[in-house]
């Protein structure tokens, strides 16, 4: 199969190219990094790219929280105009099968189970909750504490950040695309993906990142919060080999299929910096308490579906995969 990957030069593209040519198929990287020319918003050279192509799979994207809602339109310039060309230029193309890079940040906060009302959903959390170190989320209905648990595909969406709405809105434009086409499109919902060639010294990386670059420095890490945040830290070539599998099954036509990617071990975040310091060989991380509004507190989702479906199975476990990534190779963007 000869597969375009966007953003195939980049983090997590750059794995998937590497599995894909490991199993027999013939991946063509489409990235600015590679050629300046190669932009995923410019539909002549989208359509260039996608020449004698069987499938896409889309990675390029601008990642990571932001700055409130002062960056707005370059996430929705880069994730959903850059999108939507592609979606039109493979409707042009003839191009059937797209995987898309989709994230667990659609979700906003987790699945909380409170002991008297059950499943509820409790809303973005206050700043003046947050300074004054009130970092769980209550019940909604009673105030009361709550149970973080594993959220479902089937989850509503509750994007809370401008990056998660510009997912929310990619996941929407390929499911259009879908079912005018008569495509096939999946969604890979991304948990906290992690390892070797992820950018350093970037604020749009990700925690494990910001961690990984502060000891590279001699640093300590610092740890936002208490350290408490639950989430889901999935490698990258588990990840790359979730993108293959996808692009190789027969998902149903005219739809898009949504599968949470993660690795189905949850770990706090502080847990995570403390892992990374250890297998470094120090310094110690550093709580601080400091917080970002539009973090949510708990994210971690059931990858059963996709388990089942794909017969996926992450092979590399978080204590093994922190020691590998704390002597791993970062890239400089």
């Amino acid at each position: 199969m000869r597969v375009l990957v966007t953003g195939g030069a980049g983090f997590i593209g750059s794995h998937v190219v590497d599995t894909l040519r490991a199993r027999g198929h013939e991946p063509v990287v489409y990235d600015v990094r590679r050629d300046p020319a190669a932009d995923v918003r410019d539909p002549d050279a989208v359509a260039r790219a996608l020449a004698g192509v069987d499938a896409v799979c889309h990675q390029a994207a601008k990642v990571g929280l932001g700055n409130g809602v002062a960056d707005a339109a370059d996430y929705a310039s880069h994730n959903d105009l850059g999108t939507a060309v592609l979606v039109a230029a493979m409707a042009g193309a003839g191009v059937r099968r797209l995987v898309l890079a989709g994230s667990m940040v659609v979700y906003g906060e987790g699945r909380y189970t409170c002991p008297g009302h059950g499943v509820v959903r409790p809303g973005p959390r206050a700043a003046a909750d947050l300074a004054a170190g009130r970092f769980e989320p209550l019940c909604p209905e009673c105030g009361r504490e709550l149970a973080p648990g594993l959220v479902g595909e089937d989850a509503p969406a509750d994007p809370r950040n401008v990056y998660a709405a510009s997912k929310l809105a990619q996941e929407h434009l390929c499911a259009t695309w879908a079912r005018v086409t008569g495509g096939a499109a999946v969604s890979l919902r991304y948990h906290n993906v992690y390892g070797p060639r992820m950018p350093r010294d970037t604020p749009y990386a990700g925690v494990a990142s910001f961690f990984r670059s502060a000891l590279a420095r001699g640093e300590s890490p610092r740890v936002f919060e208490d350290g408490g945040q639950r989430r889901d830290f999935v490698h990258v070539r588990d990840v790359a080999a979730a993108n293959a599998l996808a692009l190789e099954a027969d998902p149903a036509p005219g739809e898009l299929t949504v599968y949470n990617t993660g690795s189905g071990e949850p770990h706090t975040v502080g847990e995570t910096a403390r892992a990374l310091a250890a297998a470094h060989g120090g310094p110690e991380p550093v709580v601080t308490g400091e917080f970002r509004l539009g973090d949510v507190r708990h994210i971690t989702a059931d990858s059963s579906r996709l388990r089942a479906a794909l017969n996926w199975r992450p092979e590399t476990g978080f204590a093994s995969g922190m020691r590998e990534f704390a002597h791993a190779d970062l890239r400089a963007d």
